[in-house]
């Protein structure tokens, strides 16, 4: 197949942004990636992922087989989800990610996931590149522009540079985020076998949620690769290397920010050592497993996130710019969906930007897009909030 005619600028080199360039290279279509940062690994993003059956179906689609069989092979499946009260006592729960008699859950890695669709886009992707924005051109095609004083041109440019989008402040000056009032303060800790015997049975699940007073919330998810995996990687990707790949139990806490003895400032500027502290401190009075895990994370792991989410808007006119993933629908992690949706967009962008390839109107097939993505995504964002609301004591969306 020769290579198409259209040319894409993707302003991010995130999961979502990333599966969009492995679909369309599927298809020959010209893509550009451009990532602000300088690597994969120099800032921290999270670390494990809850893949549901969307963003399965989406990697299926936009992955070559050799790479969807990596992903199976680093991926596991832990039993369902499980609520609890501060003294561990089960919570009645429904868990709105997982469907009913749904077993196409898996839990990867963030990093390794990311690392799998970098492979095979070493001429396709550039760091250090920071979009501050873009200009349309007389002839129809949108120009990229990097604070380096650089420049990008394509027929499409699609904006997937996260909930601070660029991209996005640009062409929706209107769309909204704002700060749903909870602070979520992140850690790991190496899942040895010595560590996994101290922990009790019933945690081992993909993910356990914890509820304390006033809202306050622990969430507690393993991360165990399949092993042996490395001959499957060495066979399948044999260029491939993956950087994280010990087992871990991701744990996090989550709190209104008015109850943290710290400010947005103090949380930014706290040591790994403090924001342990801090969080140990607060769950003091809850189970002592809780803390015990809690003292286990990895100082240097431990990071806090001011959570944000996405104000739904409705349509827009269609231009040869569009977004994707956290860039136009961040959502509360209360769900564990956001990635899925991040990997549907791509799979659907990916769909209609190869029916322009074969002549189809780019307008016409960027509308259809942007028309399901505004649906679902806006979906997504408003029961993620709903769930953050009951679970973590986030502001409802405010409309």
């Amino acid at each position: 197949m020769t290579e198409s005619n259209l040319r894409v600028i993707v302003i991010g080199a995130g999961l979502g942004g990333l599966a969009l360039a492995q679909g369309l290279r599927r298809d020959n279509i010209d893509v550009a990636v451009y990532e602000r940062d300088e690597s994969p690994t120099s800032r921290r993003q999270g670390y494990r992922l809850r893949l549901n059956p969307e963003g399965l179906t989406a990697l299926e689609d936009l992955l070559p087989p050799r790479l969807n069989q990596v992903v199976w092979a680093t991926c596991s499946m832990p039993r369902p989800s499980l609520i609890f009260d501060a003294g561990l006592d089960p919570l009645p729960t429904t868990d709105p990610g997982r469907g009913a008699g749904n077993d196409r859950n898996v839990v990867v890695n963030r990093l390794t996931l990311r690392q799998i669709l970098l492979d095979g886009l070493d001429d396709n992707v550039r760091f250090g590149c920071e979009c501050l924005g873009y200009r349309t051109n007389a002839d129809g095609t949108v120009t990229a522009l990097f604070r380096d004083g650089s420049q990008a041109t394509g027929d499409v440019l699609v904006g997937a540079d996260g909930v601070n989008s660029a991209v996005r402040q640009q062409y929706l000056p209107h769309a909204r985020v704002m700060d749903t009032g909870v602070r979520i303060v992140y850690g790991r800790f190496p899942l040895t076998p010595d560590i996994a015997a101290r922990i009790p049975e019933h945690l081992f699940t993909l993910y356990t949620g914890v509820s304390g007073p006033d809202r306050q919330h622990i969430g507690i998810a393993p991360v165990q690769l399949r092993r042996p995996f490395e001959h499957t990687v060495a066979r399948l990707a044999p260029g491939l290397r993956l950087t994280d790949t010990e087992d871990y139990m991701m744990c996090l806490f989550a709190a209104r920010a008015e109850l943290l003895p710290r400010t947005d400032a103090e949380l930014r500027d706290a040591t790994g050592y403090q924001l342990r502290e801090m969080v140990s401190t607060m769950v003091g009075d809850w189970h002592p497993m809780v803390g015990s895990i809690v003292d286990m994370w990895t100082p240097a792991t431990v990071f806090p996130l001011v959570l944000r989410s996405s104000v739904p808007i409705g349509p827009w006119p269609t231009t040869a710019v569009t977004l994707l993933g956290d860039a136009i629908h961040a959502m509360s992690p209360a769900v564990g969906i956001g990635a899925n949706i991040a990997l549907r967009d791509a799979h659907l962008l990916a769909t209609q930007l190869g029916k322009i390839a074969r002549g189809a109107d780019r307008v016409a097939a960027v509308r259809d897009y942007e028309t399901a993505m505004i649906e679902y995504g806006f979906d997504a964002v408003r029961t993620s909030a709903v769930y953050g609301e009951q679970r973590m004591g986030q502001h409802p969306l405010v409309l």
